[in-house]
């Protein structure tokens, strides 16, 4: 089988002409490059990345709570505020 662009095509000799049949796509090909795929990545999960530990995560996670609840406070000011300035503003008309 010679390929021509994407397609996989077989060039059968036959009662004096050439007659081309389209051939099947070797899928064992993309097949084995995903099961590759799929190998390097738990590999690289296992055994090259640095997770962290349990204490590690807690402390995170309660940074990241914290943070969040410091950016909604900030928020929740910051509507009210200009809710009473524009409150006042509009009452101007």
């Amino acid at each position: 089988c010679s390929s021509i662009g994407r397609v996989a095509v077989s060039k059968t000799v036959g009662c004096g002409f050439d007659s081309y049949h389209p051939c099947k796509i070797l899928d064992h090909m993309a097949n084995n490059r995903f099961v590759e795929y799929i190998k390097e990545s738990y590999d690289e999960l296992m055994h090259k990345v640095s997770w962290p530990t349990w204490s590690e995560l807690q402390n995170s996670a309660v940074v990241v709570s914290v943070a969040s609840l410091i950016i909604a406070l900030v928020v929740f000011v910051m509507d009210k505020s200009f809710e009473i300035i524009l409150q006042q503003f509009y009452s101007l008309f």
